[in-house]
C-alpha cells in the first residue's frame, strides 16, 4: 500500500506556534521510529521550511531518508521562501509530479 504524508506548515496544529513546532518535531521522530513508514512526504508552503538550514526536525528527516522515505519539496515554494541555496535535505519537485504521486497513493495524509 503507498502511503504519502503532506506537510504543509512548520507546526502541528494550531494554536501556539511553539507547541506546534514542538509537536512536529515529536511527530516526525515517532515516525521514524515505527515499523511501517510512509514512501514519500510531500512539503508544501511553509512546510518546505522544515527541509532547510536551520531547520529543528534535520535529525528525524534525515532518519526518515536513511529508512527510504523520499522527502518532496515543492519547488514553487521553495523559491517563494528563498530556500533554494538553503534546502539540505530531500528533493525539489513540481507540481506535476506532486500530483501524480498523490493520485498513485492509496492513503494520504496530510498533518
Amino acid at each position: 500500500m503507498k502511503k504519502t504524508i503532506i506537510i504543509n506548515s512548520e507546526t502541528l496544529g494550531r494554536g501556539s506556534e511553539e507547541l506546534g513546532k514542538n509537536l512536529m518535531g515529536s511527530f516526525l521522530r515517532k515516525l521514524w521510529m515505527l515499523e511501517s513508514k510512509p514512501d514519500a512526504i510531500i512539503f508544501y508552503n511553509a512546510g518546505v521550511k522544515l527541509l532547510a538550514e536551520g531547520s529543528s526536525v534535520l535529525d528525524a528527516l534525515d532518519a526518515l531518508i536513511g529508512a527510504g522515505v523520499d522527502l518532496i519539496a515543492c519547488g514553487t515554494c521553495v523559491g517563494y521562501y528563498k530556500l533554494d541555496e538553503n534546502l539540505v535535505l530531500g528533493r525539489m519537485s513540481d507540481m506535476k509530479e506532486i500530483a501524480s504521486i498523490l493520485l498513485a497513493s492509496e492513503s494520504v495524509i496530510t498533518v
